[in-house]
């Protein structure tokens, strides 16, 4: 059961998806093919319909400096097709950080279809605080610069030039980078070049599908390496550098680049984020000192006698729901951490100042708190740190382990959201050691704090017109329940006649909305709740006899077994499901329902129910998934299984309309 961009419609567990596997390498032309294929592709680039724009052009060449500054300049050139295309470029925008990045735009011409040409004045490029920090001030260094662009038509091109420069960033002097060219066609013509410090030890990778043309030279007493690739649609690769446009490369960046390991990683990224605006308290010492107002704070929030878990509650609770998200990708700041009393005093922060704010309070009271990034599990990758996605909170009383997320604001104690790859990232300057043996990645267990469980309650009827109406109420804890919750408390009441539609439609009724109920979302202690009323003119036709109608309730989504003999099948978290439905026919009208089913294995059980009186039908079906991941042996039994539910869900209740009296 899922709502809003994963409106999956489903009361099923989350299956984890298998990595993408590596695709075979192409046959490379022979150097005399060249040539004519990168022409004949190139035509056939520039005569793809559809598109909306085109990149003619796209040169990129990044200069990096052995403290840590760099500088991007970006050159682009595109053809406009059409109105949509003038319409995506009517307005540029570049994100920054101001506290350690600038942003200038020294060109922007457009050439226009009829022969003529214009420039955008200055006063057309505004510079203005990133759309999600526009309330927040302690975040108004996180910028967007723009250039608003008149005139743009279908027919004609824009071209435009970015340089970025970066200075004294919070991790300086490490520095990285990943790149990937394109290869969809969207881009016709890409140069790239990366000018290097020679004196810098490098973790560089490079895919061999990508191969780049490379110069060492000496200006003065600085020695660099230059990398240049250049690439054209569907090109082949040769040994001057150029891309293969049309080849399937191995997974991944086709550039990766860092001046760190893993290890030191998480040693650097621990102290940017609790001490990046201050210094450490002593020499040798491995936590800051925390501010009077944090130690009578995390007093307060547990003045009442408690275990340990008690008291990480309470600190929980309050840095969830009392102190206010700021929706920033994380990494956005360049890690750099907010002091924990600057936090506390102005009530709002990132997700990462969240963790600042948890852990000073849980110092206080001596409990323990590590940050974990999630979003990518590549131990053997380049330590790219831009490539998590998330991050939460780990703590391990006695040998209980428990992963938080108080950035979400209303995540019940315990519960964060799925992380398919199954590990984290964790932060940590005190295990810090050059020949770390991986301690720094930590496994995030794929289990829940409570028991899971989803129900859904469907008391319909359906009037003599053949109108439908339904009030369906959820009840779910678990997985599913965070999904709503954040759908809910991020939208405002006028809205959630929409989210109310979209959890609908995923579930299979059609129709208005005509009111919705939901409980709380900060309330995490207990269950979430929904509950709305649909109602869908025409649902049957009487007329018609008998009427067929499927059973009322959301449709079970079980995850397919896997294509691959002998993979396992991941059936997702342990969870209970029960939907009933109580329909009311028109006064005289009569039902015939299907048998129902009963399935069991030691992995799910499955049970449905229907029945029928005089002009009231009832169903319910009920499916417990036992364990969460079983053999890819077992899958021709899986698969008997699956069906054998699908099959019951198919099966249709006949409804045979009342009989009108004879005229005499």
């Amino acid at each position: 059961m899922g709502v809003g961009l994963n409106c999956a419609g489903t009361l099923a567990q989350e299956a984890v998806q298998e990595p993408a596997k590596t695709q075979a390498k192409p046959q490379e032309a022979k150097p005399a093919e060249v040539k004519t294929q990168n022409e004949k592709q190139r035509a056939k680039g520039e005569e793809k319909a559809g598109l909306p724009f085109q990149i003619t052009l796209l040169e990129t060449r990044v200069r990096f400096e052995a403290n840590g500054d760099s500088r991007k300049e970006v050159h682009t050139v595109v053809k406009i097709n059409d109105g949509i295309g003038a319409r995506q470029f009517a307005r540029l925008g570049f994100d920054y950080d101001r506290a350690f990045q600038g942003v200038e735009i020294p060109l922007v011409k457009i050439t226009h279809a009829n022969g003529g040409t214009s420039e955008i004045l200055p006063s057309a490029i505004a510079d203005v605080p990133n759309p999600a920090v526009e309330k927040y001030p302690a975040y108004q260094d996180v910028r967007l610069k723009t250039v608003r662009i008149l005139g743009l038509q279908g027919g004609d091109t824009l071209e435009y030039r970015v340089i970025t420069t970066t200075t004294k960033p919070p991790l300086a002097p490490d520095f990285w980078l990943e790149h990937t060219f394109e290869r969809s066609g969207q881009v016709l013509e890409e140069h790239y070049e990366l000018d290097l410090p020679a004196a810098v030890t490098l973790d560089l990778r490079i895919n061999e599908a990508t191969p780049a043309s490379k110069k060492t030279w000496s200006v003065g007493e600085e020695s660099r390496v230059v990398y240049r690739w250049s690439s054209q649609f569907a090109a082949h690769s040769n040994d001057s550098g150029e891309v293969d446009g049309s080849a399937n490369p191995k997974p991944g960046a086709d550039i990766s680049l860092s001046t760190v390991k893993w290890p030191l990683l998480s040693a650097r990224l621990e102290e940017a984020l609790l001490l990046g605006s201050q210094s450490w308290p002593a020499k040798g010492t491995l936590q800051p000192e925390n501010s009077a107002e944090i130690n009578e704070k995390a007093i307060s929030l547990t003045k009442t006698p408690g275990t340990d878990l008690d008291r990480l509650r309470a600190i929980y609770k309050f840095v969830s729901s009392e102190i206010r998200t700021v929706d920033l990708p994380l990494g956005a700041t360049g890690f750099a951490g907010r002091p924990p009393q600057e936090v506390l005093k102005t009530g709002y922060a990132t997700a990462e100042d969240k963790y600042v704010l948890f852990a000073a309070l849980a110092r206080a009271l001596k409990l323990p708190s590590r940050a974990v990034l999630t979003g990518y599990c590549d131990r053997q990758g380049v330590a790219i740190p831009t490539n998590f996605r998330h991050i939460v909170i780990f703590s391990l009383l006695g040998d209980t382990e428990y992963f938080l997320d108080p950035s979400l604001e209303v995540a019940p104690f315990g519960l964060i959201a799925t992380v398919p790859e199954g590990c984290g990232f964790q932060l940590d300057r005190s295990n810090f050691a050059v020949s770390s043996r991986g301690h720094e990645w930590t496994q995030i267990p794929q289990t829940l704090p409570f028991a899971a469980f989803q129900k859904v309650n469907v008391e319909a009827s359906i009037n003599p017109a053949g109108t439908l109406i339904a009030k369906i109420k959820y009840v779910t804890r678990g997985e599913n329940e965070l999904v709503l919750r954040e759908a809910f408390h991020q939208a405002s009441k006028e809205r959630w006649n929409e989210v109310a539609g979209l959890l609908a439609l995923s579930d299979g009724f059609r129709g208005h909305i005509e009111s919705v109920k939901a409980s709380d979302a900060m309330e995490t202690e207990k269950p979430f709740e929904v509950e709305y009323e649909i109602a869908q003119s025409k649902f049957v036709d009487w007329a018609k006899k008998p009427v067929r109608i499927p059973a009322l309730l959301p449709l079970i989504t079980l995850p397919d077994a896997p294509g691959k003999a002998g993979e396992k099948i991941d059936l997702g978290t342990p969870l209970d499901v029960e939907t009933q439905m109580t329909l009311r026919l028109p006064e005289g009208a009569q039902v015939q329902t299907p048998p129902g089913t009963s399935v069991s294995r030691d992995y799910a059980t499955y049970d449905s129910k229907y029945e029928g009186h005089l002009n009231t039908v009832t169903a319910t079906r009920k499916i417990h998934f036992v364990l969460r991941v079983i053999p890819g042996e077992r899958a021709a039994d899986y698969n008997a299984f699956t069906r054998a539910v699908k099959n019951d869900e198919g099966q249709a209740i006949l409804l045979f309309p009342a009989e009108k009296p004879e005229k005499k």
